[in-house]
């Protein structure tokens, strides 16, 4: 099994999505112990975003590329392949101002590739990704889950998951952590309480 761990939060150890996700990922390694387990932590290690550089440097023949531009399709090509390569994929997805973190979505914007992970056919857009499981970590310091304002949260991202052809998707909501100490404790007791059926 390869373990692709995710964490978007600039709240470092503060963040209690990558609480989330270090117990999600905890718990799956200790079900297979053989288990190879990649983590990418996207505020820490901030991704170039998609933008005309990048573009150009892809549609580029590689033997004409100079330095950056190679450097760049590099580490495009690097996050592609971490997604594709992975059979389980723990997400780190907190809500800031009403949507996910702008690294997450850069990250986002490198593996939505056609032909990769999505094409187009005559009947309409085929995932290509199938094939993985993903477990959302999802947490906001309001309640927003179903409601107007997470459209662009949790709802996003089971439609983009979807969209590369991917059901099997498990969401742990921590949501009302900006509430008071209480309303985070229970959140979070509530999340990592169904860590045993992930696991398992």
């Amino acid at each position: 099994m390869n373990i692709l761990r995710i964490d978007s939060s600039i709240l470092g150890e503060a963040s209690a999505s990558r609480d989330i996700t270090r117990h999600v990922v905890d718990a799956l390694a200790r079900a297979n112990p053989a288990a190879t387990i990649v983590h990418r932590d996207l505020a820490a290690s901030p991704l170039g975003h998609f933008d005309a550089e990048l573009l150009e440097a892809r549609s580029t023949p590689a033997e004409l590329r100079g330095p950056r531009a190679r450097a760049r399709v590099e580490q495009a090509e690097a996050v592609l392949e971490e997604f594709l390569a992975a059979d389980v994929i723990v997400l780190g997805a907190p809500m800031y101002n009403f949507g996910i973190p702008s690294q997450l979505k850069t990250w986002i914007d490198l593996i939505a590739v056609a032909g990769k992970t999505f094409r187009y056919t005559e009947s309409g857009a085929e995932g290509l990704a199938g094939d993985k499981r993903v477990i959302l970590a999802a947490t906001a310091g309001g309640r927003h889950a179903g409601q107007a304002s997470g459209v662009a949260h949790i709802d996003y991202l089971r439609f983009l998951l979807g969209f590369f052809g991917i059901t099997d998707i498990e969401v742990l909501v921590a949501e009302g952590l900006a509430l008071g100490e209480g309303e985070r404790e229970a959140a979070m007791a509530a999340a990592l309480g169904e860590l045993e059926a992930i696991a398992a």
